[in-house]
């Protein structure tokens, strides 16, 4: 069933109440027994709408991806909502109180919005998708404040709108989408739709390179619990600034322009920047308030000898540093009765399950252990150490 419209229906919402909640395992036993009283493929939309909610939550919440409505593209492209909500709020703080949101897929960013106060013009060329996000903006109590339209966004006049949100389709048939001018619609466009709007935000890929920003935007990089989300490029605030946030907080880095830090010697705390941190290339702000630098010149591993508190990178006691050697690192995991052993690795080959099979094949000991495959000055090397107490969450540039 490629129609949201039988779901809609007292009868559709019916059958969804009904089969919430329900287990992979119990689908088959499920859809039997509601097949003798409604329609065969009612029950299946049902039960396909079931799943997606359930993929959802983990987005949106239970309490929201409960009583809204997804494609399975719209689950998987949708924007978290603690992001989206943190992006509305922004917006909100600028003065901004009406938005055109171009490629609003099943309408996350359009309910962040709409939930800040802000009036949406939420727009996207799908027939299904756009149904989706009419029926979220409905269900959520925000169709007042959200317009949804089933539109090419290339032919929708944004000129009445305080500013432009623009998400371009990253996904194919073939999966994730690296060329950026074959986004749907293609980055060129979307940033000359960004530049004729009086503000805009454009998401993209957190991989985006450096050099492909336009001078015009300020570029921001999110995280949200230690994982990258996105990043944007605003329009209309602040050109050439780039920024890390770090959410929940937020908790924002800005860039001063800082020379790369110098390369030193391990000593004997490690600090690993949050990845919103490293990708918009401000480990030398992290670096200069711990007085620290980097153990390589190209890891963005920070070394200091004391500890500070930072919410842009946790901080680990470096107990040993040892030339990579499973046989070694075995045998000392033996003898230190480790039963948990952490794997990270950056500028290393090595798999961290693979390394952590062989080298801990069953637990030896109540001790916990983190090991860093790394290099140090050029040379392959593994750092041990554990997470350095107390935690590191507060204070640190801002």
């Amino acid at each position: 069933m490629n129609d949201l419209a039988p779901l809609l229906t007292p009868e559709g919402r019916a059958l969804l109440d009904a089969v919430h909640g329900t287990a992979p395992a119990d689908e088959l036993a499920v859809a039997t027994r509601l097949r003798r009283d409604h329609p065969a493929d009612l029950v299946s939309a049902a039960l396909g709408q079931a799943r997606l909610r359930q993929r959802a939550e983990a987005k949106f919440g239970a309490e929201d991806a409960r009583r809204m409505f997804f494609t399975p593209n719209g689950v998987e492209q949708s924007t978290r909502a603690s992001v989206a909500a943190y992006r509305a709020q922004r917006m909100k703080a600028l003065g901004i109180t009406s938005v055109a949101d171009l490629c609003c897929g099943i309408g996350g960013d359009a309910i962040a919005l709409a939930r800040a106060g802000i009036r949406v013009l939420a727009v996207d060329r799908d027939p299904l998708t756009a149904a989706a996000a009419r029926a979220n903006a409905d269900a959520l109590g925000l169709a007042g404040l959200v317009e949804v339209r089933e539109a090419d966004v290339t032919e929708v006049d944004t000129g009445g709108y305080d500013a432009v949100f623009v998400d371009p389709g990253r996904r194919g048939g073939r999966g994730r989408i690296f060329d950026p001018e074959a986004y749907s619609p293609p980055l060129s466009w979307a940033i000359g739709a960004a530049l004729a709007a009086p503000r805009a935000a454009l998401k993209i890929a957190p991989g985006v390179p450096h050099e492909a920003i336009p001078a015009d935007a300020e570029a921001e990089w999110i995280s949200d619990g230690g994982d990258v989300k996105e990043a944007v490029l605003w329009f209309g605030t602040a050109p050439g600034a780039v920024r890390a946030t770090l959410l929940p907080g937020p908790r924002t880095l800005l860039g001063t322009g800082l020379p790369d830090p110098d390369v030193r010697p391990v000593g004997r705390y490690l600090y690993e920047p949050d990845g919103a941190v490293i990708r918009a290339h401000l480990v030398a702000e992290v670096a200069r308030h711990l007085d620290g630098g980097l153990i390589d010149e190209t890891i963005a591993y920070i070394t200091a000898d004391t500890l500070r508190p930072t919410p842009y990178a946790t901080a680990y006691e470096i107990t040993d540093r040892l030339h990579f050697s499973v046989k070694r690192l075995k045998a000392l995991l033996r003898e230190r009765q480790v039963g948990i052993l952490t794997v990270k690795k950056r500028g290393s080959a090595v798999e961290p399950e693979e390394l952590r099979r062989k080298v801990l094949p069953k637990p030896h000991g109540p001790h916990a252990v983190t090991v860093f495959l790394t290099r140090v000055a050029g040379a392959p090397t593994m750092l041990l150490g554990s997470p350095a107490a107390p935690a590191a969450t507060a204070g640190g540039p801002s």
